[in-house]
């Protein structure tokens, strides 16, 4: 007995001994490649740039608007899709310790009882009673296997198995920034509306008064019916207006409503009152192009997905390999249960196994070349993403410097139209100019007006973009 177990001792040190071996790649993380400093983009006098310090995590604290901040605060903690992300990383991370199991013996317990009558015809009777009555049958054992992990296979599975948590974790990153990034969108898109519905109202009221003018004019002789059907035309083409904006700013909370997981029209109350759009007047933190890598959840995921194509090539080339297997069981066995747990029902067998790949038709060689192209794919895949993210910084870069400079000459086009709309009012009121000047200096102005606005949030707009392509805001 004492020989059997030095045996099988000395069988597990052999196999653990070898099992340092470790087949396939090694993996590197590839460096990016980036260059050392941003390209500078001209800014003027009096606009907000871009400088090259440690990007804020928390960039939407610093428009100065509490209810942007407070919605973002709760749209990473209650959006629907944040919480299906994290539910998968969670998934992930099961499966890894699924297979991370395999680096232990199993070891399995087992204990049964039965009450049989074997046949009086049969072969034999291990009861003895040759079939005439029935008997007892108890068993009870541990059994145990483990396979050796000579070339690395499940050393290979495991890593694989980390590289894939590690993508679902930038996945969750991805939702989270994807998710802030919306957050912020749709607020400023609805304070935008809001002021583009303030500007159509204010000049309602102009068209209001101007009608109520020409109605006097023609009473005194000074005007005609026809410039009161202009005037009241006037007034009804402004009101129609509204209505679009009323259904695009009701449209924009419900947006955030469901970002925020709340029924429709849940934060209507809260959003309703109008306020200006977000700016934001500081210079903007971008960081480093050498920091990129590291910010970006999709580079990041990129990554970790080359890291698993590597980790597979090495489970690939393990399967040419033998698979040894130690198994062994210890248990007891007997027909009466006074005699289950004595020396004599004693049983156990202990021994490995081994498989050997002989022929397979080519379908490990296969096998392996598809995980070899799945790794120069994933590399491919990686140096696109770096490049892709490159390119939106810059454009995002790029976007914002022009929407400030547009931005900038639509507030001097404003100033002109409105210094226009007084002259003209007072021509008209002396009876120097007709009323059709009158609507086309207005029209003039509700345009300049309504592309102010609009110019104003997509400033805000075009640098969301800039900390969305920056890859910031899920690690706050």
């Amino acid at each position: 007995m004492k020989s059997v177990f030095l045996v099988c001792a000395v069988a597990c040190y052999s196999v653990l001994g070898l099992s340092g071996c470790v087949l396939g790649p090694d993996f590197q993380a590839p460096v990016p490649q980036l260059a050392e400093r941003w390209a500078p983009v001209a800014s003027e006098q009096g606009h907000s740039r871009t400088v090259e310090s440690a990007v804020d995590p928390r960039w939407w604290d610093s428009f100065g608007d509490a209810q942007l901040s407070a919605l973002v605060r709760e749209a990473r903690q209650s959006n629907f899709d944040v919480q299906l992300a994290a539910s998968r990383l969670e998934q992930s991370r099961a499966i890894r310790r699924q297979i991370a199991a395999d680096r232990l013996p199993a070891v399995d317990g087992s204990l049964a009882y039965s009450r049989s009558r074997n046949s009086q015809e049969g072969l034999n009777d291990p009861s003895g009673h040759s079939g005439k009555q029935a008997f007892n049958l108890w068993n009870g054992g541990l059994g145990i296997s483990w396979e050796a992990d000579l070339w690395g296979r499940v050393k290979r599975s495991v890593e694989a198995a980390d590289a894939s948590v590690q993508m679902a974790e930038e996945d969750r990153h991805g939702v989270q920034l994807l998710v802030i990034v919306q957050t912020a969108q749709h607020y400023i898109q609805l304070r935008a509306t809001q002021q583009a519905l303030a500007v159509v109202q204010q000049n309602l009221q102009i068209a209001r008064r101007s009608l109520e003018l020409t109605r006097l004019q023609v009473k005194e002789g000074v005007a005609t019916d026809l410039e009161v059907s202009e005037a009241a035309a006037q007034v009804a083409e402004i009101e129609a207006r509204t209505a679009p904006l009323q259904q695009r700013s009701a449209q924009l909370i419900n947006a955030l409503s469901l970002l925020l997981a709340r029924e429709p029209r849940a934060m209507a109350q809260q959003l309703s009152e109008p306020l200006a759009v977000p700016a934001f007047v500081a210079d903007v933190p971008v960081g480093l192009p050498s920091e990129l890598a590291q910010r970006r959840p999709d580079i990041r995921r990129a990554e970790a997905q080359l890291h698993g194509a590597t980790a597979s090539i090495g489970m690939a080339r393990a399967d040419f390999y033998p698979r040894i297997t130690l198994s062994g069981s210890l248990g007891f066995q007997a027909m009466q249960l006074s005699d289950l747990g004595s020396w004599g029902a004693r049983s156990f067998a202990f021994g490995p196994g081994m498989s050997v790949p002989l022929f397979e038709g080519g379908r490990l060689q296969g096998a392996l070349q598809l995980q070899e192209g799945r790794q120069q794919e994933a590399a491919i895949a990686y140096r696109q993403t770096v490049l892709r993210a490159w390119h939106e910084v810059d454009d995002a870069m790029v976007a914002y410097q022009a929407g400030q400079r547009r931005r900038d000459s639509l507030k001097q086009a404003v100033e002109h139209s409105q210094h226009a709309l007084d002259s003209v009012h007072q021509q008209y009121a002396q009876g120097t100019v007709d009323f059709l000047n009158v609507l086309t200096v207005q029209n003039v102005l509700l345009a300049n007006q309504a592309a102010l606005v609009e110019s104003t949030a997509q400033v805000s707009l075009s640098l969301v973009d800039v900390y969305a392509a920056l890859g910031g805001g899920w690690q706050g």
